[in-house]
């Protein structure tokens, strides 16, 4: 691939999205701290914005709480706002208006209202911000009926996703880890990334499925999502690599509502499951995936579901703590090694 072709870095396909949709929709405003040019956000996916749309992007003083309420009310009233949180970390600030009201208001009102609003935040560590600004709180949300959880990874199609998320008429929670936005928005090309065959579901929010047999004969699956995904890829050869150990992965982009076809898809292929996070543990989305597969495909299963996450406890600044707190390929590696049964 020539230097020309590079494909470009996440930020700046979300960046094009964002002003793409702005050119196209009058409806679209964004609202946040400090995304006014020159400064552009936190991570610089808002730059330009201001500049060209001066009455429709909205800095705000540091009020999660109120951020939240200002941009449901905006959505009831028939705007499409983007409302973006500086760091996941603090949604929880604005977690009030996000159980009592944004979530509630459409099923309290019997359908006569609906809250298209999109939050776009920021997740995740590995970057040395310490525990206030490290976490991976998806996991949260997970719990909430009536709001849509799509997690972003390298992989996906990042315009897709949120153009999508700003045509669909729930709240949406766009979920981008930290790590993605200086990377490579790495698209599959002819069917593949890398050496490892790609499917795509059709779905608004899709699932990518990679396998390095052509979906025949692997050992296990991997489902995971967002930051995870490369550390996943990065396990997956090295398993095929030094252990001689053939996994099939499973992407997902829509956490909530749970879908998980494509994952029992690929373990009736592979009678095995190790789901892999970057939030902690307990009670995570390794913990529902679990529940729900056991549930719909306990036959399939040779062996009690494996999951990776984070360990229970805060995210440390220094990087060889903060290393040692969250998973790594190691760990997924690990993990399919030790399953019980795993075929060889």
């Amino acid at each position: 691939m020539s230097a020309s072709s590079q494909p470009l870095r996440c930020g700046q396909v979300l960046n094009r999205a964002l002003h793409e949709l702005f050119a196209t929709r009058d409806d679209v405003h964004l609202l946040g701290e400090d995304v006014l040019d020159p400064y552009g956000g936190a991570f610089k996916v808002t730059q330009g914005l201001s500049d060209a749309y001066p009455d429709r992007v909205l800095t705000t003083p540091i009020s999660e709480a109120s951020l939240f309420g200002v941009a449901a009310g905006m959505a009831l009233r028939g705007r499409r706002p983007i409302l973006e949180i500086m760091f996941g970390d603090f949604i929880a600030l604005g977690f009030d208006q996000i159980v009592n009201g944004i979530a509630k208001f459409r099923e309290m009102y019997d359908g006569q209202v609906t809250v298209p609003l999109v939050v776009r935040t920021p997740m995740g560590g590995r970057r040395g911000y310490g525990p206030t600004h490290s976490q991976s709180l998806e996991k949260l949300l997970l719990g909430v009926p009536n709001v849509v959880v799509v997690a972003t990874s390298e992989c996906h199609d990042l315009r897709g996703l949120l153009v999508s998320a700003v045509e669909d008429d729930r709240p949406v929670f766009l979920v981008e880890n930290k790590l993605m936005y200086g990377r490579p928005n790495r698209r599959p090309e002819d069917g593949h990334v890398g050496e490892l065959e790609v499917r795509e579901t059709g779905a608004r929010y899709p699932a990518l499925t990679f396998s390095g047999t052509g979906f025949g004969e692997a050992s296990a699956t991997i489902v995971t999502y967002g930051g995870m995904v490369p550390v996943v890829l990065d396990a997956v050869t090295d398993l095929i690599l030094e252990h001689e150990i053939f996994c099939e992965v499973v992407a997902l982009s829509q956490l909530l509502p749970m879908e998980l076809e494509p994952v029992l898809e690929s373990v009736a292929r592979t009678g095995a499951l190790v789901t892999a996070e970057e939030g902690t543990l307990t009670g995570g989305f390794g913990a529902e995936v679990s529940a729900r597969v056991q549930e719909l495909a306990w036959s399939e299963l040779r062996a009690p579901v494996r999951r990776v996450a984070a360990r229970d406890g805060i995210v440390p600044s220094a990087r060889p703590l903060e290393d040692a707190m969250l998973p790594g390929a190691q760990d997924v590696v690990e993990a399919i090694v030790s399953l019980e049964g795993v075929r060889r």
